[in-house]
């Protein structure tokens, strides 16, 4: 059969899910990624992309679903970037997101023989996240406070309830949406470079209750803001903070380089461990408390501490890791390049009674080769980084440190399999690996790994 050409009607069967959630199909040996599509199914589909060895197509009919094709209760699924599991039965989910680290580390790592633990189920598949930010944009001359089309960030649409956050975070969003019309409150215009609202960010203490608001404007208008927020707070008494972060900057990101208290306090409280813990606006936290508790339960008994050791913890956000440890070991490091984290983890030790934790501000790639410089040992090292893993430096630095044991936290698992492969090319051997399912409905998954000196 020759290539399949753009505009073509094929029937194909699916019998995979590409890493971002997208279902693969064959015909005559022809890769077809389908968006929407479930393992099982059988499809009519349109070619809407021809490459020289794979296309991309939309679904026509389903002719034959999957056992595991569920229907997506959110009413925006299909159009937001943000779930594109919810049609996926939620084992089928766990199931793939396995395969997913085990293919990641066999092909892209060459990793040997490993221990591959049962994934870790989320108790709450839905209404599980404690922050969420929000795109504020105008649509047919009114403004709209939602999430990104799938593959279009010059559309948004007005979600008026986000099925992966609480109730709570709902009735603040859909406060502040009112308010913002109310109110004729301008949005940014990035072309122009002109207009008021930008983003707001929604978190919540899932064990505390308390609520923040984070408004991202372009300009510190704190005379026209504050009343929203008294709104806010008066919408739900729950609400311990309401913060505007202004950024004059282009680019699309939420986050201020000048912050402004409204209402309440600059920071919220959440409970996780037995410990407490401060998080304000522009701090890293774990998007789900539930999880993280268990994913940190994974770290500190991969850990093995009797209680003399020293620790480095790489990437240490909010320092929960950190302080969950020290009450462990003798004595952590926690680096961290976000100001506004490490001035909460020493708020956290401080609020905890912890004072066995150094907190350093800098890049791991700068600060751990001048701490091996400066002397310093660790037994263990536990590393959590952002999607794009270690720096070079920065896993040369940690080789030369030569801890005897190795914790490492992805969310990502291609450059969990990069690094990993590294490591156990300078010596060290891949014991175990426990995926943790922190994000249900989307193709996302969290993993530790344990390593140790050969």
């Amino acid at each position: 059969m020759a290539k399949p050409r753009r505009g073509d009607s094929l029937a194909l069967t699916i019998d995979d899910l590409a890493f971002g959630g997208e279902g693969v199909g064959r015909v005559d040996g022809y890769v077809v990624f389908v968006r929407g599509g479930v393992p099982g199914d059988r499809l009519r589909v349109k070619l809407y992309e021809a490459r020289s060895r794979f296309g991309r197509a939309a679904i026509e009919a389903v002719e034959a679903p999957s056992p595991d094709r569920v229907e997506a209760p959110c009413p925006y699924f299909g159009r937001c970037g943000g779930c594109r599991l919810q049609h996926v039965a939620y084992p089928a989910q766990l199931a793939f997101k396995t395969k997913q680290v085990r293919d990641c580390l066999e092909r892209l790592g060459g990793l040997g023989a490993f221990e591959l633990r049962p994934i870790l189920a989320a108790p709450e598949p839905y209404g599980y996240r404690n922050k969420m930010e929000f795109t504020v944009a105008e649509e047919a001359g009114a403004p709209v406070l939602g999430l990104h089309q799938a593959d279009r960030y010059d559309v948004v649409l007005d979600i008026e309830r986000c099925l992966l956050q609480s109730d709570a975070m709902n009735r603040l969003l859909d406060g502040l949406r009112r308010e913002v019309r109310a109110r004729a409150l301008s949005v940014y215009d990035q072309g122009r470079g002109q207009g008021l609202l930008r983003f707001v960010s929604l978190r919540e203490g899932r064990r505390t209750g308390e609520t923040m608001v984070n408004i991202v404007a372009s300009t510190p208008d704190v005379e026209r803001l504050g009343p929203v927020a008294e709104r806010l707070r008066e919408c739900l008494p729950g609400t311990a903070s309401v913060v505007l972060n202004v950024t004059a900057k282009k680019a699309s990101v939420a986050v201020g380089t000048e912050e402004h208290l409204l209402v309440g306090r600059d920071h919220i409280r959440e409970s996780l461990g037995g410990l407490t813990f401060q998080v304000s606006a522009n701090s890293f936290f774990q998007t789900n408390t539930v999880q993280a508790e268990r994913l940190f339960g994974v770290v500190e008994q991969a850990c093995v501490l009797a209680g003399g050791e020293t620790v480095l913890d790489l990437y240490s956000g909010t320092g929960a890791i950190s302080l969950l440890l020290a009450r462990r070991c003798r004595w952590v490091y926690g680096i961290e390049v976000a100001a506004a984290a490490v001035a909460d983890a020493v708020r956290n030790a401080r609020a905890n009674g912890i004072e066995n934790c150094t907190f350093l501000e800098g890049e791991v790639r700068h600060v751990l080769p001048t701490l091996v410089r400066d002397g310093v040992r660790a037994e263990v090292v536990v590393a959590d980084p952002p999607r794009a893993g270690f720096h070079p430096k920065a896993l040369q630095a940690l080789a030369a440190l030569a801890p005897a044991r190795l914790v490492y936290v992805s969310c990502n698992p291609a450059t969990l399999a990069r690094d990993l492969g590294d490591l156990v090319r300078q010596g060290y051997r891949l014991e175990w690996v426990q995926p943790v399912d922190m994000f249900p409905q989307t193709p996302h998954i969290e993993a530790v790994a344990r390593l140790s000196r050969a």
